[in-house]
């Protein structure tokens, strides 16, 4: 350092060495600028941040014309920015710069009461970390809120078509005096009603999507199932519009994730009805090998080649004639793209502007051996085989305690009712023997978990026993699996009502045990 020359030769002597010591111990660089441009003052802070360093007496400008050609600060246009600097000499000003170590440096000027110039160059890059991470935690929190609205959105969209179906269908069954007709009127009720549950429970998954807590659940089912709920959820709507609704039923079984796939094919077929105003919507399959690519074809408007793949961005809605129709809030198809990037289904789309369009998604074939049946012919072959068995039902809810007691009693089976624990357990103590016990989990006092297992010391043996709950949180869930119990969750479908109490009552080895 002996060959670099004295910053401070003009200064020093009229300093106290105290207050010299003092400058060059800063934190800042500080250079100083007499009104005839040349430098008076630079401390030592100043030769340790920048590797360009006024000399004493040296001008402004072929200080900063030296610093701007140095390449020790990143700059878009040097002789430009030397320009700037000269002409802004004796102006208030500050500025932040990239340094080439990859430093921010913030430069603070400010005019001198004789016409001069002192600077400050500061490193900040520390705080500009800091504020960079404050931002995008706001980011992340602001998208997170824009997350939930789009749920809510998005829940509200896709339960409205089976509730319309079900109100429609309810005011033609009060009507119809036919006995066949209202028989499957009841039936298609029934569907719509189990088409809101998996939307609901679909619904909860995909709001859990940017958590990264979804785990699909893949199993072997038959697509024919599938079909049968989608024709039911859009018959009445493809026939408001005068349009033919044909689902070309395979006998093929696949394995992916049901609800997920069923809320892809949903959209789909949503769409398709919505855009399409003369003919039809198609749906069918074409074999690709190890692989079913599921088609839903429609005779609609059609959608131009520019916007193939922006339709599937979030709130995106083609543009066309038709402003003034409402589309939709453009969530389905992004929804899709997600739910298919999650099964790892590759999603396709072909389309002819006036001619029509053609969505398809691409699933694996499964083994057949290993399908699961559908609620509705488990039920039927365990019909009957509940006649006479004593059942014990604690629920505290008036209503669903009379509406399920009606249910089992409907099935044959002799039910005690209580609607807290101090009543079964008055039961239990008084005599009666009961095969199987069904609790509510969120009891006045107690949960149905706490229930169960008093009620079994009462009993004296270890009695079948399961919980329904509405909470879905996941330590609830896993706290009533740690108890060795099985669950359902609210509202439960009366289907897998009885095939859980077929298990539980007559095959133990069939139910799931707790993971």
């Amino acid at each position: 350092m002996a060959d670099e020359p004295d910053l401070t030769a003009e200064i020093r002597p009229a300093l106290d060495p105290t207050v010299l010591a003092g400058l060059d111990a800063l934190p800042s660089g500080i250079a100083i600028w007499r009104s005839d441009r040349r430098l008076a003052y630079a401390n030592e802070t100043l030769r340790r941040t920048l590797g360009v360093t006024p000399t004493a007496g040296e001008l402004f400008d072929d200080f900063v014309g030296r610093l701007a050609h140095s390449r020790e600060v990143v700059l878009a246009d040097p002789d430009l920015w030397v320009r700037e600097e000269i002409a802004n000499f004796g102006l208030e000003k500050s500025a932040d710069y990239i340094l080439a170590a990859g430093l921010v440096m913030n430069v603070t000027q400010r005019p001198t009461r004789d016409g001069g110039l002192s600077a400050t160059y500061s490193d900040v890059t520390a705080m500009k970390r800091n504020e960079q991470a404050l931002r995008e935690a706001k980011e992340a929190a602001e998208a997170t809120d824009e997350a939930k609205s789009r749920f809510l959105r998005a829940a509200n969209h896709d339960l409205r078509q089976p509730l319309a179906s079900l109100k429609i269908l309810i005011y033609s069954c009060l009507r119809e005096t036919d006995q066949d007709a209202r028989a499957e009127m009841l039936h298609a009720m029934s569907v719509a009603a189990l088409i809101m549950e998996d939307l609901l429970g679909a619904l909860l998954q995909i709001g859990q999507l940017d958590a990264g807590r979804i785990k699909p659940r893949i199993t072997s089912f038959q697509l024919s199932q599938l079909f049968e709920r989608l024709d039911i959820q859009f018959r009445h709507q493809a026939e408001a519009k005068g349009l033919r609704l044909r689902f070309v039923t395979p006998r093929d079984t696949i394995a992916t994730d049901r609800a997920l796939l069923e809320r892809i094919l949903s959209n789909f077929v949503a769409n398709a009805i919505r855009f399409t105003e003369v003919g039809g919507v198609l749906i069918g399959c074409r074999k690709e090998g190890k692989f079913l690519r599921i088609e839903v074809v429609d005779t609609g408007r059609g959608i131009k080649d520019a916007d193939h793949e922006r339709v599937f961005d979030e709130f995106y809605r083609v543009t066309d004639e038709r402003r003034s129709e409402k589309n939709g809030l453009g969530l389905g198809l992004n929804i899709v793209k997600r739910l298919a990037d999650l099964l790892e289904l590759p999603v396709r789309l072909r389309s002819w502007p006036k001619r029509g369009s053609i969505f398809s998604v691409t699933v694996p074939f499964g083994n057949i051996w290993h399908s699961e049946g559908g609620d509705a012919e488990i039920s039927e072959t365990v019909a009957g085989e509940f006649v006479g068995i004593p059942v014990l039902l604690v629920e505290d809810d008036d209503i669903l305690r009379r509406s399920m007691t009606q249910l089992l009693q409907r099935w044959g089976i002799e039910v005690h009712a209580a609607a807290n624990e101090e009543e079964a357990l008055r039961l239990a103590r008084s005599g009666t023997q009961v095969r199987l016990i069904v609790a509510d989990y969120n009891l006045t006092s107690r949960t149905g978990v706490d229930v169960v297992r008093e009620l079994r010391k009462a009993f004296g043996a270890e009695t079948p026993a399961f919980i329904v709950t509405a909470d879905a949180e996941p330590k609830v869930l896993q706290g009533i699996r740690e108890a060795g119990l099985p669950v359902l969750i609210k509202p439960a479908s009366p289907p897998r009502l009885r095939v859980l109490m077929h298990n539980l009552l007559f095959e133990p080895g069939q139910v799931r045990r707790p993971e």
